[in-house]
């Protein structure tokens, strides 16, 4: 088994496109002008921010142009080996690192700045606050931070409003209310309830409405 990927498998779903920037535009566009030799760049906000997706449509864009990209996160088994055909390195939620994983990291750090490579990283917290050993910590922090802010209820509701016209469902304001009220606005957390509600419906022949969605939500309890 593979310790790490060395090429991520396109996620059409999570590009620089599919993203909904909020107050993020600025983020958005340094990542997309991100390049080889490019000083470190990471993303910290809270769970749920879309700093995940953004670290996916950056690689996404790595591997169009043909670079192999290396990606790291707290799922990884260390140790990671070095790889200098890597033309990306990224480490995923890197405040949840181990120290045999910090460890890695700081070295996978160090051959890819001398190698002239980038690194894009993210975690919940800015750097000089990351539970990380120091000298990882700090060179986190050597480059571009970027705060990632999380979307606002209004935001949050275009983008469901704007995923489901794509699916071609109707959503009334009574569901989304529901939605926006009941569960976390993380728009990950809510995209994956309008999978499953989208699937409940067409299963059940039924329209979307607030008590479906109470049905699904008290039958995924049951099960």
């Amino acid at each position: 088994m593979k310790q790490i990927p060395l090429a991520l498998a396109p996620d059409h779903a999570q590009t620089f496109d599919s993203f909904v920037p909020g107050a993020n535009q600025m983020a958005i566009e340094h990542l997309r002008q991100l390049h080889a030799s490019s000083a470190p760049v990471y993303l910290w906000g809270p769970s749920g921010s879309g700093k995940t997706h953004l670290l996916k449509a950056l690689a996404h864009r790595f591997q169009q142009q043909g670079g192999r990209v290396g990606w790291f996160d707290p799922a990884n088994p260390p140790p990671w080996p070095l790889d200098d055909s890597l033309a990306l390195t990224v480490f995923d939620a890197c405040d949840g690192f181990d120290a045999e994983q910090q460890h890695s990291a700081f070295a996978l750090f160090v051959d890819a700045t001398a190698r002239g490579t980038p690194v894009a990283a993210a975690g919940r917290v800015p750097p000089v606050d990351l539970p990380l050993r120091d000298d990882l910590r700090t060179r986190l922090g050597w480059g571009h931070v970027l705060a990632i802010q999380p979307l606002s209820e209004a935001e949050s509701r275009g983008a469901l409003r704007r995923e489901a016209d794509r699916r071609g469902l109707f959503l009334s304001d009574d569901v989304i209310d529901h939605l926006l009220t009941r569960f976390s606005r993380d728009l990950k957390h809510l995209m994956g309830l309008l999978d499953r509600l989208d699937e409940f419906a067409l299963v059940n022949k039924r329209a979307i409405t607030v008590p479906l969605l109470k049905q699904m939500l008290n039958e995924e309890r049951d099960q």
